[in-house]
């Protein structure tokens, strides 16, 4: 039976979620690629046909975990909303649905590069989010050159 395109995107989504959840919940070290395609519902087969390795996989779940979902179009940037979510029982409690950042922080300067790349980048836009929600309500931080 062929895999339709729509398909293979839906897997490689399963996969990429279950495995942000996984190297939040146990760190990038304790957790096998065979764990993933369990969690994801899917044969350890299917792996390589989305990704090349373990370091490409925990790389590219990084991504798009650090990715900042995009604000609604004309929506001004919500700082209080964002430190409510932040600090919220759910996010701290939940380290497999929490921050990334500080769920690897420590681990991810360990990693090789396109992870530590990865990481660093996720924490950039995350920052310069803040930044931009900070500048817009007036308060004293302002961007450096």
């Amino acid at each position: 039976m062929r895999v339709t395109r729509e398909q293979v995107q839906e897997n490689r989504r399963r996969i990429l979620e279950a495995a942000g959840r996984l190297f939040r919940e146990k760190g990038f070290a304790a957790v096998t690629v065979a764990e993933v395609m369990q969690a994801a519902g899917l044969t350890h087969g299917g792996f390589y046909g989305h990704f090349d390795s373990k370091e490409d996989l925990a790389a590219q779940a990084l991504a798009q975990t650090l990715t900042p979902a995009p604000r609604k179009p004309g929506a001004p940037p919500d700082l209080a909303r964002f430190v409510a979510a932040y600090l919220s029982a759910a996010h701290r409690d939940g380290p497999g649905t929490g921050c990334a950042l500080a769920a690897l922080g420590g681990e991810a300067a360990r990693q090789p590069a396109p992870v530590r790349r990865a990481f660093t980048e996720g924490l950039e836009a995350r920052l310069a989010r803040m930044q931009e929600a900070m500048l817009s309500r007036q308060h004293i931080i302002e961007p450096t050159t």
